[in-house]
């Protein structure tokens, strides 16, 4: 999991997965490091075209390509971060027509797999339900703040400015103002062995939006 917003990082670590920060070096870089240079199984990208870098300057090919650098060969890559057909208000003229510049040549080159689209909502939220009720799924630990619908300008203010702690809001209708509630994050560190196959599982593409 890359990041470079420690309570997200230590949610991360929460549930098992490695966390890297990108604060400090390349991402890509500690990808490799992670796995002894082969690149990670599989990698998500979840921001989508409004990733940006440091400096706060939109670049929407970032995650994509640094995802091609972080996967082994013949890995996968799954897009889930939402890319537009068209973005007029884009910082160059390729964003605006809803294009990047993907490294298309690496990523042929080393046979990777790509999967995109919007999440198939329908197909699966009767089964992830039912896991949740059988307590086999327990998604709520993202859950870091309960608010009413009339705070939820605040929260999401919180939300978009990356707030400590600020990290899933659960609107509630009929809630009270002023009787939200907040998750305590809590954070196991659980790193594994440099190179294991635990490391090698996933590398997730960071962008901040």
């Amino acid at each position: 999991m890359i990041d470079r917003h420690p309570d997200r990082l230590a949610l991360a670590e929460r549930i098992g997965a490695i966390a890297i920060d990108d604060r400090n070096g390349d991402h890509v870089d500690q990808v490799l490091d992670f796995t002894e240079g082969a690149g990670a199984d599989r990698g998500c990208e979840y921001m989508g075209y409004q990733c940006h870098d440091s400096a706060g300057r939109e670049v929407p090919n970032t995650t994509m390509n640094d995802l091609v650098k972080s996967v082994r060969a013949t890995g996968g890559l799954g897009v889930v971060g939402a890319f537009v057909p068209e973005d007029p208000g884009g910082d160059d003229e390729l964003a605006k027509k809803g294009e990047i510049a993907f490294d298309f040549g690496a990523f042929w080159n080393k046979g990777l797999a790509m999967g995109t689209g919007q999440a198939n909502v329908k197909a699966y939220n009767r089964q992830l339900c039912r896991l949740i009720q059988l307590d086999r799924a327990q998604p709520s630990f993202i859950v870091s703040h309960e608010c009413s619908l009339e705070e939820a300008p605040e929260a999401y203010e919180h939300f978009d400015k990356r707030d400590v702690g600020w990290t899933k809001v659960v609107l509630k209708p009929g809630m009270s103002a002023g009787s939200k509630s907040t998750g305590k994050a809590g954070a196991v560190a659980n790193t594994g062995a440099k190179g294991s196959k635990a490391t090698k599982s996933h590398a997730h593409a960071h962008g901040t939006k």
